[in-house]
């Protein structure tokens, strides 16, 4: 029977899948048209760099969130493949997750400051005059679940995607 966390959890998850292949389908096709477009046609259409820009935001955003929620981010892994005890394993991973949520929370915090000013002094894209905000949202998501996934980490004593820790 699942949970009353993991049924918001799973529709989180498919959204998040959703949001990707919509994103990378978007600007896969945008920035297509946009060099057809340009080269056979010579045509200059005014706001598709925008989309795919937003599209790109969102899809980069998403991707992390992806990588973090699955440990599928970039690691160095050179110690702990030395590391012989399970000990010290473990409080190294303990280790690698602090400074994960450490950087992630400075992450929100830069993304906050960043979507403040945005609020403050808004700006619009020139062509189509779409809110600046849309992309910088991104950040903001991201980085907030970024934050949370580390978190999950630190308490569970998750593995940043280390062999010998699954062993």
């Amino acid at each position: 029977m699942p949970s009353i966390v993991t049924v918001p959890l799973q529709l989180i998850n498919r959204l998040l899948d959703f949001m990707a292949i919509i994103t990378s389908v978007v600007l896969v096709s945008m920035v297509f048209f946009m060099v057809i477009a340009r080269y056979v046609f010579e045509w200059s259409i005014i706001g598709l760099d925008e989309i795919a820009l937003l599209a790109a935001m969102w899809l980069y955003m998403s991707g992390a969130i992806i990588a973090s929620r699955n440990n599928e981010h970039l690691v160095v892994d050179f110690l702990p493949q030395r590391i012989n005890s399970k000990k010290l394993l473990m409080l190294h991973q303990r280790f690698i997750a602090l400074i994960m949520v450490a950087a992630s929370g400075f992450f929100c915090y830069l993304a906050w400051d960043l979507l403040q000013f945005s609020l403050r002094l808004p700006q619009h894209t020139a062509g189509l005059k779409l809110p600046e905000l849309l992309p910088k949202s991104a950040l903001m998501v991201a980085s907030v679940a970024c934050l949370l996934y580390s978190l999950r980490d630190l308490i569970t004593g998750n593995p940043c995607h280390n062999i010998r820790a699954e062993e």
